[in-house]
């Protein structure tokens, strides 16, 4: 038992250190009217009270919500698309799996400031490819109805780590269910739809719950974009994302209590879609050990 909890220590030490202390002391803060400079003045829950009451927090709930239920299923299928591709490539799948998961590796900020170079609604890159098809791009930046799809097309830049885990699902597809499939007669889409896809589903499901729970938390590329030092041009909303308004009210405006209220509240809506998502998933998800 000593030797088990020998090896375990640095996880532990870790684990409340750096995840267990501060998510105690968050639930503190959040019961508190606490600005850094003084020290925290019990309120009970007057900072939930105050969530309750603020439009900003809905509106950054919908745009964060709308942002996720957009970027997620088109982060899926492209995902799927390309490990498609991948696992049809043979010798050349190794170089291509390193050549699309190296964009993951860019730093968010890098991938916001590239983003407004990409998306510049008057010489940007993606309308000037628009442009040679005859097609007026419209303003992604500054245009409150394209800012949120404008993100989540950005975001696809960085589908590698998802493609690497569908890819390894695929790979361990067993040959003979096609094998029986074509004897059968059995198309392409056929054989998709009833032998790859509930075959990788665990696979999926694990990629849908990570990057629900990643949207549901969008922040770098989107601060940098909008709301980084110096960017005053922007002035509306459309790009408000709920951590971003967390990240305000804490290091901005001092409200460390307000803000440990509003972790609390995105916590309790990750928990719920998560808690549906794995409800849902006992119908669609296909183990190999069911019987």
């Amino acid at each position: 038992m000593f030797s088990a909890l020998l090896f375990l220590s640095p996880w532990l030490i870790g684990f409340v250190v750096f995840t267990a202390w501060p998510m105690i002391y968050s639930a503190y803060l959040s019961l508190t009217d606490y600005d850094v400079i003084n020290s925290p003045e019990f309120v009970g829950f007057a900072n939930y009270a105050q969530m309750a009451a603020d439009p900003k927090v809905l509106i950054a709930l919908g745009n964060t919500v709308y942002f996720t239920a957009l970027q997620v299923p088109l982060y899926v299928v492209v995902s799927l698309a390309l490990a498609l591709l991948l696992d049809r490539a043979g010798r050349a799948s190794g170089f291509f799996r390193t050549l699309f998961f190296l964009p993951k590796m860019t730093p968010p900020v890098a991938v916001g400031v590239l983003f407004l170079l990409l998306f510049n609604g008057q010489n940007g890159l993606i309308n000037s490819v628009l442009g040679w098809f005859g097609i007026d791009g419209p303003a992604w930046t500054t245009d409150p109805a394209w800012v949120k799809p404008g993100l989540v097309f950005m975001s696809l830049w960085t589908v590698g780590a998802s493609v690497i885990i569908l890819l390894a699902a695929l790979r361990n597809v067993p040959t003979e269910l096609y094998e029986s499939a074509k004897l059968d007669g059995a198309g392409f889409w056929r054989q998709s739809f009833s032998i790859t896809v509930p075959m990788i589903s665990p696979a999926l499901f694990f990629v849908i719950i990570v990057n629900t729970i990643a949207g549901l938390q969008t922040f770098d590329e989107a601060y940098t974009a909008f709301f980084g030092a110096g960017n005053t041009t922007y002035s509306n909303d459309a790009a408000l994302f709920y951590v971003i308004y967390l990240f305000q009210q804490a290091f901005e405006y001092l409200h460390m209590g307000y803000a440990s209220a509003l972790a609390w509240g995105l916590f309790l809506v990750i928990m719920i879609v998560t808690a549906v998502q794995l409800v849902v998933s006992r119908r669609l998800v296909y183990y190999e050990g069911d019987r």
